[in-house]
């Protein structure tokens, strides 16, 4: 433990000093996760020492706070470290420390597309032994929802991705504030009421609105306005001053801040001008140092825009590094449909197994190991690319195979009453084919008027002959003498080639609820011990699929994962 207290120290000053003089434990806990990876599974015997060390340094001014951390020196990084499957970044050599950013728009659940960006951003930090920040882009008080942010925090945490810092941008409302009025007091933004079609005619042309040429005084007067609340939404408008010949119109005086009156879940009415997006970011990517901007290629038009303020506030432009558009086959991703739909009550909720955002994959039972293989599979093309279930499938198998034992279960079920079999009062069945060391699971038997109760499924009883033996499977031979009613009539016990194995349960087993992919549940019943796991437990019901538990009782509910 003492081997680490002068990293930890160290730590909590650099948080300290980035949070105003008061370090956070769980920031601090997330970077010394980040920088000794191999102290994770001892996360909770340090806890005490951050604890400690952050209530001493929390007690220091700033000024001793600032000496006591340079008295550490700077930070030695781990040297690069190379993932597979990432080319490396362009331009590193430009830089002293390479930091990304993952910086979602808290309005819905994170999917597939999202996790490409922070993967592959919390990816390259790690390989580059740089920094990686989460930043929440919540500037638009009307769709940003204050369930959101912990949601998609639960979804990094689960696909194993720790953030080195953490902002959220409705906090940072003041030094938005700041940059605006430099801006427009050296007249290179200024505050723009005229009606929006009117505007956009001008802009078209090539020519300057009325507002344009007016002097900074006037402007700085309509920016307190702006700010104080006395304009209506839609009424003014902080424009940045670019070329108005720029072939793209697009790019002519793009906004900047904008009137928005809805309360913001955060932060209520505190705040009257909101920063749209390439504001923001440009802002916020210059102060948080950030290095590789990885994102979709579809975010061309708002470099240029960023660009712009980028060279009036004499920044250097980050390195972008493009790629194409993810998409899961079959499922619809936007974050706008899935919330609406959800409070429309057509979606039982985010994790509803009808979509494709990472709380349903996590409930259906796909691992976190899966998820990341597929996107780094994909990689950092510049070309679109779809996911299909199957893949996903594929690679979630590989790994859930090894660790689901499995079970015996039934859709449906019809009682079998099997003659003449010899008196047996239980089943002994490896709990998993390939491991034995885990054991066997027992499953009982009951006789009734000197006949074998068992269940088979609809479907196999009707794929069978009459006069034909089939094998019960892990069990005996039998031959089924009757369909109406189910009879069979035992055969032997020892393995016969060349006869079909029917899959079977014991006539008192536990009832099960299966809830399929599309939404629909499938009604059967499984041996008695499935009623004893815990949920969130991953099996395999052999000869129908991997499941992931969810419920126990008098009645189990799972999820079906895939065959």
């Amino acid at each position: 433990m003492e081997g680490i207290r002068g990293l930890v120290c160290r730590l909590v000053l650099e948080n300290a000093i980035e949070h105003k003089g008061k370090a956070e434990v769980d920031s601090v806990v997330r970077r010394l996760a980040a920088e000794l990876p191999e102290l994770r599974p001892k996360l909770k015997e340090v806890l005490p020492l951050v604890r400690e060390i952050v209530s001493e340094v929390n007690a220091l001014s700033h000024e001793e706070q600032i000496g006591r951390l340079r008295e550490y020196g700077p930070l030695e990084r781990p040297k690069r470290m190379r993932r597979e499957g990432l080319p490396e970044l362009p331009e590193v050599e430009k830089y002293e420390q390479i930091v990304t950013r993952f910086a979602p728009n808290p309005n819905g659940p994170l999917h597939l597309g999202h996790v490409r960006a922070a993967l592959l951003s919390y990816e390259y930090a790690r390989m580059y032994g740089g920094k990686f920040i989460l930043r929440f882009e919540d500037t638009n008080p009307v769709n940003a929802r204050l369930d959101m942010y912990e949601l998609i925090k639960e979804d990094l945490r689960w696909l194993g991705i720790e953030w080195d810092e953490e902002f959220v941008q409705s906090d940072r409302m003041e030094l938005y504030y700041r940059i605006a009025e430099r801006l427009l007091e050296g007249g290179k933004a200024y505050v723009c009421t005229c009606e929006v079609e009117n505007f956009r005619g001008l802009r078209d042309k090539g020519e300057p609105c009325p507002c344009r040429e007016l002097r900074v005084e006037e402007h700085m007067v309509r920016w307190r306005r702006m700010v104080g609340g006395k304009y209506e939404e839609g009424e003014a408008v902080m424009r940045l001053k670019t070329d108005l010949r720029h072939p793209n119109p697009a790019v002519r005086d793009w906004p900047a801040f904008r009137v928005v009156k809805s309360p913001h879940p955060r932060v209520g009415m505190r705040y009257n001008a909101w920063p749209l997006y390439n504001f923001s970011v440009s802002v916020d990517d210059h102060e948080m140092g950030i290095t590789h901007i990885i994102r979709g290629k579809e975010h061309e038009v708002n470099e240029l825009r960023q660009r712009a303020l980028f060279k009036y506030l004499g920044w250097r432009y980050p390195t972008v590094v493009q790629y194409g558009r993810l998409t899961l086959a079959g499922m619809k991703l936007s974050k706008t449909e899935i919330v609406n739909s959800v409070r429309r009550g057509e979606l039982s909720g985010y994790d509803d197994v009808r979509l494709g955002t990472l709380s349903a994959l996590r409930r259906r039972g796909f691992l976190p190991q899966a998820i990341r293989r597929v996107i780094m599979e994909v990689g950092l093309t510049t070309v679109d690319a779809s996911v299909s279930w199957e893949g996903l499938a594929a690679f979630n198998r590989k790994l859930v195979d090894d660790i689901a034992n499995r079970y015996f279960f039934v859709p449906g079920g019809v009682e079998l009453s099997i003659l003449k079999a010899p008196e047996i009062s239980e089943v002994e069945v490896p709990l998993h084919p390939s491991h034995p060391e885990r054991g066997k699971r027992r499953i009982p038997l009951r006789a009734e008027e000197g006949k074998l109760l068992v269940r088979i499924s609809r479907v196999d009883l009707d794929s069978l002959e009459e006069g034909k033996t089939f094998r019960l499977k892990d069990f005996m031979n039998v031959v089924l003498k009757s369909k109406s009613p189910p009879e069979a009539e035992f055969h032997s016990m020892s393995l016969m080639p060349n006869v079909p194995k029917i899959q079977w349960v014991p006539e008192r087993g536990v009832e099960v609820d299966v809830l399929k992919p599309d939404g629909s549940v499938e009604k059967g019943v499984a041996e008695p011990g499935v009623a004893g796991l815990i949920p969130g437990e991953l099996v395999q019901f052999e000869r129908y699929g991997f499941v992931k538990i969810e419920k126990v009782g008098e009645r189990v509910s799972a999820v079906f994962t895939h065959k």
